[in-house]
C-alpha cells in the first residue's frame, strides 16, 4: 500500500457519478463492501510499518469517510431524481376536475329572500322554539276553547290536551309574536320565521310539516292603510314591480278586521292559466289587525296602541316563483329535483 494509491483512489470516489440506486449499490459494494476496496486497503494497513502507522491511519479513515459520505449523497441525488420524475407524469397544464357542487333548498332561498325584503322595510327578525305551550299557540292568540285548532285532529300534542297549558308543537309561529310582545318595548316591527307542525295528511297540496314567515307591526295610530301598503310593497319586491294585490274578507281568532291576499298572476299577468285556474289571481298569505284582546293579554294597552299581523306559508310562496305542483317535492330531498335549484347558490 502507498500513499499514490490512496490518493487515485480518493479521485476516483470523488469524480464517482451514479443515476439509479443500483449502480449506488454497485459503487458502494466495490469501495465499502467486505472484498471493497478501502476494506482491502485496511487490511493491508496491518503490514504498514509502525512509524508510518498513524500517517496513513489518518489518511484510510479520511477516504473511508469520504466514500460514506460521497455513497449519501448519490442517494439524496437520485430521491430527488425520481420524485422529480414521478411528477412529470402529471400534466400540470391541464385544467382541474370538477366537483358537483350543492345548492340551498329552494325552500331556505325563498324564506331568506321573504326576510331580506322585510328587512329592507325595518324590520328585525325573531325566533322562538318549536316545542311550545297552550298559551302563546292559542290561549293569549284569542283562540276560543273550542276552536278545532285545540284538538288532537289538527294539532300535535306533547302531553295530553286536556292538561292546564299542554305542551304542543307549534302550529303557528304566531307564538313568537306573543313571546315579542311580552318582552320587547313598544314599537315593535318583527318577522318570525320558523317551521311548524300541523296534523294534516302529506299530500301534494298539504303536509304536516312546512315553514312560515310571520309579521308584526305594533305603534301608536297603525292604520288597515299601512298594512296594505307594507302587503303590496312585499308582493312588488317579490314577485315584480307590476303586481298588484287584491284583499277578501276573512277571519282568524287573533286579528279583526281579517283577510286573505291574493297577487296578480305573474304567469299570465291576469289573463287566466292553470296556474291560478282562470281568475287571474294566486293566494300568497293572510293578515289583520291585531285584535285588542290579544294586545291585552300581552300587556299592551289596546286604546293607546294598534297593530298589524300577516303570515304566509313559504312552501306557498316557493311554488308560486318556481310553479312547483307538489309539495311533497320540498321535503323528499330528490337530488334531481334540488339539482335544478344550483343557479340560486
Amino acid at each position: 500500500m502507498t500513499r499514490e494509491q490512496i490518493e487515485a483512489l480518493k479521485a476516483e470516489v470523488e469524480a464517482l457519478q451514479c443515476k439509479t440506486e443500483q449502480e449506488i449499490e454497485e459503487a458502494r459494494v466495490r469501495f465499502l463492501g467486505k472484498k471493497g476496496e478501502i476494506t482491502r486497503l485496511f487490511e493491508e494497513f496491518r503490514t504498514v510499518d509502525k512509524d508510518q502507522k498513524k500517517e496513513f491511519g489518518q489518511v484510510l479513515n479520511q477516504l473511508k469517510n469520504a466514500a460514506a459520505a460521497k455513497i449519501e449523497e448519490l442517494k439524496a441525488v437520485a430521491q430527488t431524481f425520481a420524485a422529480s420524475a414521478s411528477a412529470s407524469a402529471y400534466d400540470l397544464t391541464k385544467p382541474g376536475d370538477s366537483y358537483p357542487l350543492g345548492s340551498r333548498h329552494p325552500v331556505s332561498i325563498v324564506r331568506e329572500e321573504i326576510v331580506g325584503i322585510f328587512r329592507k322595510f325595518g324590520y328585525d327578525v325573531a325566533e322562538g322554539p318549536e316545542v311550545e305551550d297552550d298559551w302563546h299557540v292559542f290561549e293569549a292568540l284569542n283562540f276560543p276553547p273550542e276552536h278545532p285548532a285545540r284538538e288532537m285532529q289538527d294539532t300535535f300534542f306533547v302531553t295530553d290536551n286536556d292538561q292546564k297549558n299542554p305542551i304542543l308543537l307549534r302550529t303557528h309561529t304566531s307564538c313568537v309574536q306573543v313571546r315579542c310582545m311580552e318582552t320587547m318595548k313598544l314599537p315593535i316591527r318583527v318577522v318570525c320565521p320558523g317551521r311548524v307542525f300541523r296534523n294534516e295528511a302529506i299530500s301534494a297540496r298539504a303536509h304536516c310539516i312546512f315553514h312560515q314567515v310571520e309579521g308584526l307591526y305594533i305603534d301608536e295610530n297603525v292604520t288597515f292603510a299601512d298594512m296594505k301598503q307594507a302587503i303590496l310593497l312585499f308582493a312588488r319586491e317579490m314577485f315584480g314591480p307590476e303586481t298588484e294585490i287584491r284583499m277578501r274578507p276573512s277571519y282568524f281568532p287573533f286579528t279583526e278586521p281579517s283577510a286573505e291576499v291574493d297577487v296578480s298572476c305573474n304567469i299570465c299577468h291576469g289573463k287566466g292559466c292553470n296556474i291560478c285556474k282562470g281568475t287571474g289571481w294566486l293566494e300568497i298569505l293572510g293578515c289583520g289587525m291585531v285584535d285588542p284582546n290579544v294586545l291585552e293579554a300581552s300587556g299592551i294597552d289596546s286604546k293607546k296602541y294598534s297593530g298589524f299581523a300577516f303570515g304566509m306559508g313559504v312552501e306557498r310562496i316557493a311554488m308560486l316563483k318556481w310553479q312547483v305542483k307538489d309539495l311533497r317535492n320540498y321535503f323528499e330531498n330528490d337530488l334531481r329535483f334540488l339539482k335544478e335549484f344550483e343557479t340560486n347558490i
